[in-house]
């Protein structure tokens, strides 16, 4: 097991599933372990389980509903007040939803949430990341993004097209986490910051049960039949969060710990420059790091 004392690390979505396994196997290694939770309550539960189950006083919660700019904003500048250093960043948190939705941003809630919301986090505490590097971004994305032929950038809020369940504006943020990934990793050359997306597989966890229905009863049905545990599916995250032999690999697409090849789309440069202006744009970011 690796040390990961003195480390700070800072988990989204981390109040179930695989968000939920790697900040406690991650707290298990010695880090103070920062969950961001959208629940106070389930917040404050899920601290309490990682405390008792690492041993690791050093666990700490962060509220935030991060579908919403400001309240990303929010999440970073409270992370700054008490944090002085942030060694790896795993961007977990994600949806799918059944219905369109828009956030208070008037933005299409999965492009915000799965997206918008790593674009905007990670930059913000991107001055941290640098000071504390040698320093990991673990982005995660899925093989979903091979839904999508390419990114519909005349409709990335998908106004026009949803697809069936919301399905195709789910693989396209996906393709967006990588695409976003990749353009990162390049502006943080030589900067001792590196970034990585990663396919955790299909996980039973409660991914999708959100949305009740028809698509709740399936994610029901496949999860003890097809679908990996969470301790499985967050394997490769806690992998890249922490591996020694993958320290200074960046820009990649990671399945059970290993590097694999995204769609072409996920390795269009041009399409990944693009996305990070409009991105930049959207949310009031200045264009380069």
């Amino acid at each position: 097991m690796t040390d990961m004392s003195g480390k700070v690390v800072l988990v989204t979505g981390a109040t179930n599933g695989i968000g939920k396994v790697a900040a406690r196997e991650l707290a298990k290694m010695g880090a103070t372990t920062v969950i961001v939770g959208r629940n106070p309550d389930k917040t404050q539960t899920t601290i309490a389980e990682i405390k008792q189950a690492s041993a690791n006083s050093q666990v700490h919660g962060l509220i935030a509903d991060l579908s919403v700019m400001d309240s990303v904003r929010s999440l970073a500048e409270e992370f700054k007040r008490n944090f002085d250093r942030l060694d790896v960043l795993l961007n977990n948190a994600g949806a799918v939803f059944s219905e369109r939705q828009e956030t208070a941003d008037s933005l299409e809630r999965t492009f915000a949430l799965n997206h918008l919301n790593y674009f905007l986090l990670t930059n913000l505490l991107l001055d941290v990341l640098k000071r504390s590097a040698p320093a990991r971004i673990v982005n995660v994305s899925s093989d979903a993004h091979r839904m999508v032929r390419r990114m519909n950038f005349e409709d990335l809020n998908s106004e026009k097209s949803w697809g069936i369940m919301g399905w195709k504006a789910y693989g396209q943020s996906k393709l967006a986490n990588i695409l976003f990934t990749r353009e990162l990793a390049r502006q943080l050359e030589g900067s001792g910051v590196t970034a990585n997306a990663v396919h955790p597989g299909g996980v039973s966890t409660g991914f999708g049960k959100n949305n009740g229905g028809l698509m709740a009863l399936m994610m029901k049905a496949a999860g003890p039949l097809f679908m990996k545990t969470p301790e499985q599916g967050a394997e490769t995250l806690i992998y890249l969060a922490s591996a020694p032999e993958v320290q200074g690999v960046s820009g990649g697409y990671f399945a059970d710990r290993h590097p694999v090849e995204p769609s072409p789309a996920a390795k269009d440069d041009a399409a990944a420059q693009r996305l990070w202006e409009i991105s930049a744009k959207w949310v009031g970011l200045a264009a380069r790091v």
